[in-house]
């Protein structure tokens, strides 16, 4: 799959040597990883411009599906596809009941796999995103936050330091200009200017 545009891909997961391979290997196929320990961990700014997420839900003993239901309860978190990592080899009926968008990978999981689910949830995304109205298309694209106005600021900032430039570089050619003049007319009195001889008047 290509990506002409960076997804960003939130990852939580509590290995940080799992977090790092599983981050690695996104970067790598050209998406943005944001990165936590815990749901709330994010911003609501990162947790806006996600496209997926991707959550272990494996504790220390056991796993935790309790996560899902922090995340089903948050009003972003909830809308986004994702995929879940588990030791074991299926959701649990109940959850799988609650989130249409998800799929489970068993552990240990092949990369290959988790790249394969995270393609194709992304594909049945953007598809549902062009199968639905424009006002609701529009209320989604909202959800990432308007461009800011372009501002002629940065603009004058730029004008103000090249003039800066300009009038520092042309007070030193001034001031060389000035030298040059200085020592060019010292020079030519003090060396091409002979003192008159004395003439001593001849007797007799």
């Amino acid at each position: 799959m290509s990506y002409e545009s960076k997804h960003t891909v939130l990852l939580i997961e509590e290995d940080v040597s799992l977090r790092r391979l599983i981050a690695l290997g996104l970067e790598y196929r050209g998406m943005r990883v944001v990165d936590a320990y815990a749901p709330g961990d994010f911003s609501a700014r990162e947790v806006q411009r996600a496209d997926l997420l991707v959550l272990d839900v494996d504790g220390g003993i056991g796993s935790d599906w309790s996560l899902l239901s922090v995340i089903a309860s948050h009003p972003y978190l909830s809308t986004l596809p994702m995929v879940v990592l588990a030791w074991e080899e299926s959701l649990p009926e109940r959850i799988a009941n609650e989130h249409s968008n998800i799929s489970c990978l068993t552990k240990p999981f092949d990369a290959r796999m988790l790249h394969a689910t995270i393609d194709q949830l992304l594909v049945e995304s953007v598809a549902q995103m062009l199968s639905t109205t424009p006002r609701e298309q529009e209320a989604f694209l909202a959800t990432y936050g308007a461009a800011p106005a372009p501002t002629i600021w940065p603009l004058v900032t730029a004008a103000g330091l090249l003039l800066a430039c300009v009038g520092l570089l042309g007070s030193i050619a001034i001031t060389v200009v000035g030298l040059l003049v200085f020592m060019t007319a010292l020079l030519t009195w003090t060396l091409g200017t002979n003192p008159g001889r004395t003439s001593i008047p001849n007797i007799g």
